[in-house]
């Protein structure tokens, strides 16, 4: 017998009196009595613990995840000089998030997300916001803390993106900011859409004081072409964000795509700014196992002390080598996580699926910032859809300084 109690938005399901479903193996419970007319929810897995309603105009899901890092990192002579911090070998192990929340719809017009990262000692709000869809023409309203609409890469989930680390490029984007937004799919999950007002907080989500940190951010996508099996498509996209600055500074830098690695390897320095611009453009492409991403960006900064521009980009070719495709989620506009057809199961000699991965990263932020090149090789092991483990062979190399050689293996489990 299951012995726990749902309790979730003023609906509590005595999971003790659930009985299985022969037809979904969900349990069909009845809601405690609330004011108005009972509720009957369903609790059943779905790569997640979900509790629904059988119109599913009521869904409650709570949901979490763990990755747990280890990394070693092998840095040369003239690397070390310039970066005193860096030994010839530096090792180390992190938990890199540790995050549990919930999510779900209530009356099927609002929705609402709840996910906090406990993994630095401490609880850190990650996407927490609470929206209305469904409105004609505009499609939903989200307000909260949550990803700004800009990159392929950036609003995928850190549980799907191939890599350990998300690619260069990420240093330039903007990321989780307070804000409001507004957002559409359209045309058979063809077209998206997205457009929101975001203010700079920090890492509680607490933006106060005079400094007025407002970014203007939206993002267009497009499948032109998509088969009938969907096993294939192109999809194309295009982000925009203006920063607005009174003389605030600005600074970017970024390490390896490795997040225990010890050093910064390019920095542009702290600059006063009256604004920046970021343009962004993306192109995908997958034909079932294989899959091909790029996306460049470019970010303009207005500063006193002169004119900055600096670049990015990054191209990664992914291969499913048991032969199951990366998803597309039209909802997000970018590529989902591998379910393995055969889950893990020695018993049964399946072993899960297996995916090989190449990709090159490149930023610059100028003669004062300096230059990175990454080369990065990937090994991925999907016991099932809710666990893998991933090995990651890093090359990176700064011009004009010196070049550094990691690998990092990642234990993961998300729901």
């Amino acid at each position: 017998m299951v012995a726990c109690f749902v309790v979730v938005a003023g609906f509590a399901v005595d999971a003790r009196e659930a009985s299985a479903s022969a037809n979904d193996g969900s349990l069909a419970t009845d809601a405690a009595e609330p004011a108005g007319d009972a509720i009957e929810l369903r609790a059943r897995w779905r790569d997640g613990l979900r509790v629904q309603s059988k119109d599913e105009s009521f869904v409650i899901k709570l949901g979490g995840r763990i990755h747990s890092d280890w990394s070693v990192a092998f840095s040369d002579r003239e690397l070390r000089e310039d970066y005193p911090s860096l030994s010839s070998s530096d090792s180390g192990t992190r938990l890199r998030r540790a995050r549990i929340g919930m999510a779900g719809t209530l009356y099927r017009n609002v929705f609402f997300r709840a996910e906090y990262d406990f993994a630095g000692g401490d609880a850190e709000p990650k996407d927490v916001y609470l929206g209305v869809q469904g409105i004609p023409w505009v499609g939903r309203i989200t307000v909260g803390h949550f990803k700004e609409p800009f990159s392929m890469e950036s609003i995928a989930s850190s549980n799907d993106i191939t890599f350990l680390e998300r690619a260069l490029p990420h240093a330039l984007v903007p990321f989780r900011n307070a804000g409001v937004m507004a957002s559409n799919v359209v045309r058979d999950g063809r077209v998206t859409w997205a457009a929101g007002v975001f203010r700079d907080v920090d890492d509680s989500g607490d933006g106060f004081g005079g400094d007025e940190l407002w970014n203007l951010t939206g993002r267009l996508t497009a499948l032109p072409f998509r088969s009938e099996d969907e096993k294939g498509l192109v999809h194309v996209g295009l982000s925009y964000s203006h920063q607005f600055r009174d003389d605030e500074e600005v600074r970017v830098n970024s390490r390896p795509e490795a997040g225990l690695f010890e050093a910064r390897l390019v920095d542009s320095g702290r600059l006063p700014s009256d604004g920046v611009d970021l343009l962004g453009h993306e192109i995908a492409l997958a034909r079932g196992p294989w899959s091909l991403q790029a996306e460049y960006v470019r970010t303009w900064v207005a500063s006193s002390t002169g004119d900055r521009s600096w670049d990015s980009t990054y191209v990664p070719l992914g291969w499913v080598i048991t032969g199951e495709r990366r998803p597309y989620e039209a909802s997000k506009a970018a590529f989902g996580g591998v379910e393995p057809r055969r889950p893990f199961d020695p018993s049964t000699g399946d072993w899960g699926a297996w995916e090989a991965a190449v990709r090159h990263s490149w930023l610059d932020l100028g003669r004062i910032g300096g230059e990175l090149h990454d080369v990065s090789l990937g090994l991925n092991w999907y016991l099932n859809p809710n666990a893998r483990l991933m090995l990651d062979y890093v090359y990176g190399n700064v011009t004009g300084s010196g070049e550094t050689n990691i690998i990092e293996a990642r234990a993961q489990v998300a729901f």
